[in-house]
């Protein structure tokens, strides 16, 4: 009989009927033992939409569940890391959304937690399980690309470029007359993440950001709204190897989502990823070699991608098949981990770094602590 591995879900709200469930429904060595979420009918739908054999309504008794081996954790941000230790405690491995803390020590600490419990986490960065991305890992691993010398990573659509799209999660009493971190945290994180994994640790970094927008409707308040909403980031980045890295971020770009794009220059070769729902595809693949600088399209083909997919596939689901399928194999065959809690971590100490440069107007250093 094939070995499967109990999950329990805590948060029944879109994404996760967009991105997690889908995942879980479509793995075979997935047994979905419980949803759970504080509204009961959502709870109770969304577990019979995808075969949940136990819905709860209180996070900790689904954590406490005996059957349940790997908890997801797809709620409001607040709630990530003290669920998420809830879980460690309880001896489960963790899939979190990102961002696990809005500060790196608490995330290092889970991290820490984590491996002295001997259980798995992952951390939802998301665009580390495109095909596309993934390809061009296994390039700069293998030496495809030769010697890396540069790397540039954007994040950018217009989803917040009208000022009538309400913005979200405003923290109650921020001042709304100083610049807010908004895009270099929600679209930042990702891009660093993955920037980290192809290029290794960032030394230092500096950084500029700025409002665009300055008059917004809020979310839960009437008419136009003064607040200076960081809405445009670019950073540079020096690489400890001494490569290049450059990152921008920005809610207010023309062009349609995720809008991430990786682009890698080596001493070989070249590739970018564009993963842009464009004209019904997913995302694109582009490689050239120094003899012959014109880029051409790569396809990964189909081993590269979850079962059941294809680069048609809306990209929620895309990834997030890949990275339950990936998790999963890690927990069940002893598989070196990746994109863990430690991961998550760098990722926001990174963010903080590139804060810091903007507002002090400086480079900034990095700490050299790796896993």
């Amino acid at each position: 009989m094939t070995t499967k591995l109990g999950v329990g879900l805590i948060g029944a709200h879109t994404w996760a009927d967009k991105a997690h469930l889908p995942g879980y429904k479509a793995h075979e060595r997935v047994d979905l033992i419980a949803v759970c979420d504080l509204d009961p009918d959502r709870a109770k739908a969304m577990g019979e939409k995808y075969g949940a054999k136990k819905v709860y309504t209180d996070p900790e008794k689904l954590i406490a569940d005996a059957d349940v081996q790997m908890v997801d954790v797809c709620t409001p941000t607040h709630t990530h890391l003290p669920l998420s230790l809830i879980a460690i405690e309880g001896g489960k491995h963790v899939l979190s959304e990102k961002p696990l803390h809005t500060e790196a020590a608490p995330a290092f600490d889970a991290a820490a937690k984590a491996n002295a419990k001997g259980v798995r986490t992952k951390l939802g960065f998301t665009f580390r399980y495109s095909p596309a991305i993934r390809q061009i890992k296994k390039w700069i691993d293998d030496g495809t690309l030769g010697e890396v010398f540069h790397i540039h990573g954007f994040e950018q659509n217009s989803q917040w470029l009208d000022p009538q799209e309400p913005l979200r999660q405003i923290t109650p009493g921020v001042d709304r007359n100083s610049l807010i971190p908004a895009s270099i945290v929600g679209y930042g994180s990702h891009l660093i993440d993955l920037m980290r994994w192809l290029g290794g640790e960032f030394g230092s970094v500096a950084s500029t950001m700025k409002n665009f927008i300055p008059e917004r409707i809020v979310r839960g308040e009437v008419g136009l709204q003064k607040i200076k909403v960081e809405d445009g980031a670019v950073a540079l980045v020096e690489y400890a190897t001494g490569a290049q890295g450059l990152l921008q971020t920005s809610y207010v770009a023309v062009g349609n989502y995720p809008g991430v794009e990786i682009r890698v220059y080596g001493s070989k070769g070249a590739a970018v990823a564009r993963l842009i729902s464009e004209f019904g595809t997913a995302e694109t693949l582009k490689i050239a070699k120094a003899e012959a600088v014109e880029f051409i399209p790569y396809d990964v083909g189909p081993e590269a991608l979850p079962p059941g997919t294809t680069l048609n596939t809306p990209w929620p689901e895309l990834y997030y098949r890949n990275l339950v399928r990936h998790f999963v194999d890690e927990i069940l065959e002893d598989r070196p981990q990746e994109c863990t809690f430690f991961d998550g971590a760098k990722s926001q100490e990174i963010v903080d770094a590139i804060i810091k440069a903007h507002f002090e107007r400086r480079w900034v250093d990095l700490p050299g602590k790796s896993a």
